[in-house]
């Protein structure tokens, strides 16, 4: 770090990335500052922790933290079971934030509302470098601090910015008004949210996981409450890639899932309309109207929003940020995984160099590195960490020996066929592994969820 004092590495977020980094920026001999805006480590988690994830344990622990929990004596869970939000939760980052080297360093209440350099803005250029940084933080008891730091890692995640209805990046005309007929973004259909949902019409609005999620948790409600109906809108004309790649997908679970989504929708469980794209909501009698932009109506008593989320930059504006302009991702990192043309296969291992801004010792990581693209995986943001502590360290070798090793869809194609006779656009010298030989298949192959490799909205058309 340019900044040759004492001072502490600001770890925005307590989530699994997060206690990672503090993970690792201990091994390394760093003191990290954590700062989580929740009242728990893994509070946005908390939020979800009724849904199962699709990749086992062995992908959702990072090595520096299982390292330090075991030296604690924390026995791993099974590596190949699949655990929920809640298990991923209380079996793991809640004993990884008790730990005396974690929960000393660890700040929860405490929201970061801006990040700087030290009597200056991002427009003064001497000395910036060895300026050290200036956290600004909000405490749930009201006050306002401000904390020093030689570095900061932003692993604040996404979950508090959800992408709105409206189909320009806005909201739609009326959303906000309707705000009282929109659930969370992953309701708990079975559970705290059960009253929401039984016996009245749910209009779930998205196309990727945490769509698929709900529908089928509201199919198991409608099994069990007559009256309840499931009303599915996309904004593309199909629902392909959703479905993702059944039983040519590495991670069973998610492979599964696609595949009982579409006989719900075969078997008329859940009405799916294609092609609407919402440009109003008005509500009245206790339901809500949603009209597309094509001029089609849909009513329901609740709209659940899928649509997926984008980074809150706000709190960085002060600082010198190099973003892809689409994706809002580190600029050399977004064209990996622009959802416009990435949907299937593995994001190319990248960590410290790839994710480096204008403003050294400063790096986003986690879900929040991927900006607005879709998908992403903790085995991501471990091998992100790891890298970016050991940069941070000046441990430049370690830093760019990057390795990461992430589950296949299986699948090649966003569209029903049309891929493997048309190539889709890609960015200039990304090269698609097609060996799996998806493409030479006689059946048209679906897609699964975006994580890197080519043809993604581009191949729609």
């Amino acid at each position: 770090m340019a900044v040759t004092t004492t001072l502490p590495v600001a770890v925005i977020g307590a989530g699994p990335v997060g206690l990672a980094a503090a993970a690792h920026l201990l091994e390394r001999g760093l003191e990290p500052l954590i700062l989580e805006a929740g009242p728990t480590a893994g509070a946005a988690i908390e939020q979800w922790r009724h849904i199962r994830l699709f990749s086992p344990w062995r992908y959702n622990t990072d090595a520096a933290a299982v390292r330090l929990l075991a030296a604690n004596g924390w026995e791993s869970p099974e590596p190949t079971a699949l655990p929920a939000g809640g298990e991923l939760i209380d079996g793991y980052l809640t004993p990884l934030a008790a730990l005396p080297a974690i929960a000393s360093r660890l700040h929860t209440g405490a929201r970061v509302v801006a990040v700087t350099r030290q009597g200056m803005d991002k427009t003064h250029s001497r000395n910036r470098n060895t300026t050290p940084f200036v956290v600004r933080v909000e405490h749930t008891d009201g006050e306002v601090r401000e904390y020093q730091a030689a570095g900061v890692i932003d692993a604040s995640g996404t979950w508090s910015t959800r992408n709105p209805l409206g189909t320009s990046g806005l909201p739609a005309l009326g959303e906000n008004a309707a705000a009282d007929r929109i659930s969370p973004p992953l309701p708990d259909v079975l559970g705290r949210h059960r009253r929401t949902f039984e016996g009245r019409t749910a209009l779930v609005v998205g196309a990727g996981h945490s769509a698929a999620n709900t529908l089928i948790n509201l199919a198991g409600l409608a099994a069990q409450v007559p009256g309840t109906k499931i009303v599915w809108a996309v904004r593309g004309a199909s629902a392909a890639k959703v479905y993702g790649g059944g039983a040519a997908d590495e991670l069973a679970a998610r492979g599964q899932l696609g595949s009982r989504l579409r006989t719900l929708v075969e078997n008329g469980t859940i009405e799916l309309h294609t092609g609407f794209g919402i440009a109003a909501l008005a509500g009245a009698d206790g339901a809500v109207t949603l009209t597309s932009t094509d001029g089609r109506t849909l009513e329901a008593d609740v709209v659940v929003p899928a649509t997926g989320f984008r980074p809150d930059l706000d709190i960085l504006r002060e600082l010198r940020l190099d973003l892809d302009p689409a994706v809002e991702a580190p600029r050399e990192l977004g064209p990996l995984i622009d959802p416009e043309f990435h949907s299937c296969g593995t994001v190319e291992p990248h960590g410290a160099r790839m994710l480096a801004h204008p403003e050294q010792d400063f790096y986003i990581v986690g879900m929040k590195s991927y900006g607005r693209a879709p998908t992403f995986l903790l085995a991501t943001g471990y091998e992100q960490v790891r890298s970016v502590a050991a940069a941070l360290a000046g441990d430049r070798e370690a830093a760019d020996a990057v390795q990461l090793e992430l589950p296949e869809t299986g699948v090649c194609s966003s569209d029903v066929g049309t891929s493997c006779d048309v190539p889709a656009a890609v960015p200039a010298g990304f090269v698609a592994d097609t060996s799996g030989g998806c493409c030479g298949a006689p059946e048209p192959v679906l897609v699964g969820f975006p994580t890197g490799l080519a043809h993604g909205r581009s191949g729609e058309n």
